[in-house]
């Protein structure tokens, strides 16, 4: 399949006519109506510094949907005890950038200044949250992502303290279950995320699926009422308002998706 040249027009080609490794198109540019074009249409964007814009498309897609959550005994013990305090929205950049540190010490990190600036502006628009576990006051781990209609589409998640990015992923799929979410986007399968229960799905069944998810009203503004915990005061958020949806440390938790560096074969 051929990689398809972006312009400054706002069109995707369709998803299905993705390489065999899910490179879609090149190029465009990540401003917030580029951006959630893509996810509207299964797309997303992956790049190391120094290249052009990437987009993917990966087929099959990994998915974790919300009632299929798998949670051990020694996780729930964990939950039980309160071990972190979990906010929503209340360090969005510093979990941001946390992750990004985390990504550069491995094996590089698509996690670019362009990123980091495209999904800031997302997050003022209230479409990009964050999920933040503390311990003793200090952030330990957390995790962010795009939500629209009722999917979440997950980036990327940093533990600097062991079980921290795993408690802040359960308690957002918790917190998205009871508010009828259907659907984790994780991208990309890894074992990590396996066993927490996500799962391979064709593209097919997955794009029937965001479609259903995106025909729902989009939980916009700020999530910080969905935090428990009092460990951290994460102060006074705007509260979530439901607008319609537009049509169409220690590493011991993987990120979402984009586990391994830019080439799917590596």
């Amino acid at each position: 399949m051929p990689v398809f040249r972006l312009t400054e027009r706002l069109q995707f080609p369709p998803p299905r006519l993705a390489a065999d490794e899910g490179l879609l198109a090149v190029g465009g540019d990540l401003a917030p109506e580029r951006l959630l074009l893509a996810y509207r249409q299964g797309i997303f964007p992956w790049f190391s510094e120094g290249e052009p814009i990437l987009w993917w498309s990966p087929d099959p897609r990994f998915v974790l949907f919300p009632d299929r959550l798998r949670i051990s005994r020694s996780m729930r013990r964990t939950l039980e005890k309160g071990v972190f305090a979990v906010t929503f929205d209340a360090a969005f950049g510093e979990v941001v950038r946390a992750c990004r540190e985390e990504r550069r010490y491995e094996e590089g990190t698509w996690i670019t200044p362009e990123m980091v600036s495209a999904y800031w502006r997302l997050h003022r628009l209230g479409l990009a949250h964050s999920v933040e576990a503390w311990r003793g006051g200090r952030l330990a781990g957390g995790l962010y992502g795009v939500s629209l209609g009722r999917c979440f589409f997950g980036e990327s998640m940093f533990s600097r303290v062991a079980d921290a990015s795993k408690v802040a992923l359960v308690t957002l799929v918790e917190a998205l279950a009871a508010r009828g979410f259907q659907l984790i986007d994780c991208q990309v399968y890894s074992d990590h995320l396996c066993r927490l229960g996500a799962e391979m799905i064709p593209r097919e069944s997955f794009l029937a699926l965001l479609k259903r998810g995106l025909a729902a009203a989009t939980l916009r503004g700020s999530w910080r009422f969905l935090g428990r915990g009092a460990e951290v005061d994460p102060g006074r958020g705007r509260a979530a308002s439901v607008v319609p949806s537009a049509p169409g440390g220690r590493r011991d938790s993987p990120y979402f998706g984009r586990n391994f560096n830019k080439s799917l074969s590596s």
